[in-house]
């Protein structure tokens, strides 16, 4: 008797114990966690606000914070901001495409074949080190002041880091797994699927992430020179009209934008490779 009503006096402990957290601790903790992180550039932003309205005169060369978030309201209802974002990402994506489509199966190429990869290097490596703004003057005689112009600095941007990244990871690949493989009986096109492709996938996303922030800085600059529309279009546009906001809700959009697409190719390797997710 008496060892039933302590098993019953203990029994609702251990239910409110297995409760989940009210929602609003949940919030509360969220909340904080994100201050935590984040506490830093929140003040910069304030100490930015504060000096900038207070000083007249820096207001003129850096508006402050608020003065920013007004023109990009005002460009957003004229229908400039949106069709300037839409702009850039089309170019990017375009261009990024096709450099996977090159630079992947090259990189695969220089790094499983030495007799391919000691002709083919060099070439790779001369063109490498050419800075992709060198190339605006040439690329505006070839293509005009156009998106294929710009498309073209994109991918020359991006397709390099794409192709190293890749070469390194099919040479990084374990030979004795290799070996195994065509022990179990295994296929050139079995092993190239199954152990080369799985191994060297986060060397190849490391390219990807990698070739994307250069195209995107890249794109920008291209902009800057030859373009009719786009975010460096619309910093540009900017300059010319003295409006210093529109040149700063520009580069806060870049930044902005670069870190999602950052975070979507991190989410694009996370479902293509559970493994990497779950080691993280």
């Amino acid at each position: 008797m008496v060892e039933s009503e302590s098993h019953a006096a203990i029994r609702p402990l251990e239910n409110k114990e297995l409760k989940p957290p009210a929602p609003g601790w949940v919030r509360a903790r969220y909340m904080f966690g994100f201050l935590g992180r984040y506490w830093l550039l929140i003040v910069l932003f304030f100490a930015w606000e504060i000096i900038s309205t207070n000083n007249p005169s820096l207001a003129n060369i850096l508006p402050p914070p608020s003065e920013v978030l007004i023109g990009g309201i005002e460009l957003v209802k004229k229908g400039l901001l949106q069709r300037d974002i839409l702009a850039s990402l089309e170019r990017v994506g375009t261009a990024v495409g096709v450099a996977c489509l090159i630079g992947f199966p090259l990189g695969a190429a220089l790094g499983g074949s030495h007799t391919f990869a000691w002709s083919v290097e060099p070439v790779v490596n001369f063109f490498r080190p050419i800075p992709p703004l060198a190339w605006i003057p040439f690329s505006i005689l070839w293509f005009g002041i156009s998106d294929t112009q710009n498309e073209f600095i994109i991918f020359l941007a991006a397709v390099f880091p794409i192709i190293l990244s890749t070469m390194e990871g099919v040479r990084d690949v374990d030979p004795q797994i290799i070996r195994a493989a065509r022990t179990l009986g295994a296929n050139r096109l079995t092993i190239a699927l199954t152990v080369t492709l799985p191994a060297a996938l986060p060397q190849m996303f490391v390219g990807l992430r990698v070739g994307t922030g250069i195209a995107w800085m890249a794109l920008v600059a291209g902009e800057l020179v030859a373009a009719t529309s786009g975010l460096g279009y619309l910093i540009m546009q900017g300059r010319f009209l003295f409006r210093s906001d529109y040149i700063v809700v520009g580069m806060v959009l870049i930044g902005l934008i670069g870190l999602l697409l950052d975070g979507a190719i991190r989410f694009l390797q996370s479902l293509l490779m559970p493994w990497w997710r779950l080691s993280g």
